[in-house]
């Protein structure tokens, strides 16, 4: 899809849908959070934070303490798509612990200067698929991948495409702000094809195959992914491969 149709068909949704929350009207100051509505260990790392900057959306934090509180203090390896400003490899670094590997890639060039202070940096862009894979190899695989990049449903979907795939058994794969979903200038509008939402509602039907397609009840066949919980615009996929499933009646009847 060209730029122009691209533009075209944003300003289409951005017309049918209608005006929708502006991104600033969400704004708040750090000091209007109270560190009791974040008890966890992030929730303190983050509003203590006075180093590089990090900016997140603060409902985040009790989900992501839930989500990686057990790779506290493990070898992890960690890959956030976009590193802004550098403040969030802080906050992952200071979360997780010195043995965890921890690396960002980003599209800015600037953001190279971030390179081996809290972790690695590397810059290219997460459309290629190639470097992509370069990224991991070096890392020497991935167990968790948190994609803050772009935010356009395209980009999503690529880099799902590439990487969730090379994820570890028991890896964790998590998008982030996908309220852009249904925000036209992102490639988002309610139940617009394409946008990481109904990609991944497609998955849930993808889990489910094996039910109105019998034949892909085979271990070969079913697929690795565990679950998929969402959240307010964060979805999170747990890649395990699946058995093929049975009922079973314990103990076995008589008749």
């Amino acid at each position: 899809m060209n730029e122009s149709w691209t533009r075209l068909s944003n300003k289409f949704w951005g017309l049918k849908g209608g005006k929708v929350a502006s991104f600033p009207s969400f704004a708040a100051a750090a000091d209007d959070v109270l560190q009791s509505e974040f008890p966890g260990r992030l929730g303190e790392i983050f509003l203590s934070n006075k180093g590089e900057l990090v900016h997140k959306w603060v409902h985040y934090l009790p989900i992501y303490e839930k989500l990686f509180s057990p790779f506290i203090g493990t070898a992890v390896r960690f890959l956030e798509i976009g590193v802004y400003k550098g403040g969030s490899l802080k906050m992952w670094r200071e979360f997780f612990g010195q043995k965890a590997s921890i690396f960002g890639i980003d599209i800015d060039p600037k953001c190279e200067a971030y390179d081996g202070k809290y972790g690695q940096v590397r810059i290219g862009s997460q459309t290629d698929p190639e470097f992509l894979k370069r990224v991991v190899s070096e890392i020497g695989g991935v167990d968790i991948v948190l994609d803050d990049g772009s935010h356009v449903a395209s980009h999503q979907k690529l880099s799902f495409n590439v990487l969730f795939p090379l994820l570890s058994e028991g890896g964790l794969y998590l998008i982030e702000d996908l309220h852009t979903a249904y925000w036209p200038r992102f490639g988002g509008g309610l139940k617009r094809n394409g946008t990481a939402i109904e990609f991944l509602k497609a998955k849930v039907d993808e889990i489910h195959e094996h039910y109105y397609r019998p034949r892909l009840n085979r271990p070969e066949t079913m697929p690795d992914i565990d679950s998929i919980q969402f959240f307010d615009s964060i979805a999170a996929i747990v890649k395990r491969k699946q058995l093929p499933r049975h009922h079973v009646q314990v103990p076995t009847p008589k008749d």
